[in-house]
């Protein structure tokens, strides 16, 4: 049967997404002959008129290996609460039912969704008003429930670590405390890989709420030792123990009102006026989420695609490719709505990243 099928991808953009894009619309085109549409901006494309393109093999040939996504993202609409404000008061709309309209009179069979837990809630919702939605998980955050990785991390994690690797060396000819601030929301994944892969000796992760007095007997510890240089890495998320993440701004009118961020400030002005020693802060921002995606991060996008089209042909919708392992495997697109998946804090990376001595502010 010939189908019509409809792509989108939704929250922050990421590096991947156009080889996700290039492997669905591909595998479509050459394994079933299939029409593939794009959807632009998100679920924004699916609340205004005109916002979609047509997909052919050769508009999809030569972006495997460039970043961001060409049918543009957004995090600023959930159909179901759309936000507006009008003479200083937010009214929250619920336009679904727009949502599934547009989908039925462009004779999508199939919507595929790619983005992080944001993105999978809607996309679930809409799945439950009677749309066939297929997920892709991408987000650099790396907290999807279900999956071991999302599209996105691989290269966030590679940008980190090669920025604290400069970092450490202007670190050691000044003898300073340098501290990194990553993004990663409220999951710390991205802060402890890329800690991990660059030797940090101090990490903080929304997981395991710091003290700022252990932070500086870790530093002083060092200094004693002859190591004059200290480098922290601090999520976004990462918080004092008993305190409240750092907010850097709100949104009324977005789907995501709550913005991280301002957590390297705090840790570096405490350790300056606890220690005396010179600290300074790198917030790395989002150039995490920029340029050419990892070879990682290339090949797990095409092997989510083409799984997310085998899934289609074998009518299985509702779901969600994710990696268990080394197996691609397909979850029930509801679990992907259920929460985050945080660090544990008694697992694999934690644990060994403490018999390094690595420490996490609360030793």
């Amino acid at each position: 049967m010939n189908k019509r099928i409809g792509i989108l991808t939704g929250g922050g953009d990421c590096p991947g997404l156009n080889a996700l894009i290039r492997a669905v619309v591909k595998s479509a085109i050459n394994e079933h002959g299939w029409e593939a549409v794009g959807i632009l901006d998100g679920f924004e494309g699916l609340l205004w008129p005109g916002r979609y393109t047509k997909l052919s093999y050769d508009d999809v040939s030569e972006i495997l290996t460039t970043g961001g996504t060409i049918l543009g993202s957004s995090n600023r609409i959930n159909p179901f609460a759309v936000k507006e404000e009008k003479d200083g008061r937010v009214r929250i709309t619920d336009r679904s039912g727009e949502v599934v309209r547009v989908i039925k009179r462009l004779g999508l069979d199939v919507l595929f969704v790619s983005g992080g837990d944001g993105t999978m809630t809607i996309a679930s919702g809409i799945n439950a008003l009677g749309v066939p939605v297929i997920g892709m998980p991408k987000t650099i955050d790396n907290d999807l429930r279900g999956t071991d990785f999302t599209i996105g991390f691989d290269t966030a994690v590679t940008i980190a670590s090669e920025a604290i690797d400069r970092l450490r060396t202007t670190a050691q000819s000044h003898h300073r405390v340098m501290v990194v601030e990553v993004m990663g929301r409220n999951a710390g994944w991205i802060a402890l890989e890329s800690g991990i892969a660059s030797g940090a000796d101090v990490v903080l992760i929304p997981e395991i709420p710091f003290s700022f007095e252990s932070i500086c007997k870790a530093i002083e510890l060092r200094r004693r030792k002859g190591r004059l240089y200290t480098i922290v890495v601090a999520a976004e998320g990462a918080r004092p123990l008993g305190e409240k993440p750092v907010v850097r701004r709100e949104v009324k009118t977005s789907a995501e009102p709550i913005r991280l961020g301002g957590i390297g400030e705090v840790v570096t002005h405490e350790i300056e006026s606890r220690t005396g020693i010179e600290t300074r802060v790198t917030v790395l921002g989002h150039v995490q989420r920029g340029g050419t995606p990892t070879a990682r991060d290339r090949n797990l996008a095409t092997l989510f695609g083409i799984e997310a089209v085998r899934a289609a042909h074998d009518g299985k919708t509702g779901i969600y490719v994710a990696l268990k392992g080394n197996k691609i495997t397909r979850l029930p697109l509801r679990q992907a709505a259920q929460g985050i998946r945080r660090v544990p804090v008694n697992g694999l990376e934690v644990q060994a990243a403490r018999a390094i001595g690595m420490r996490f502010g609360n030793e």
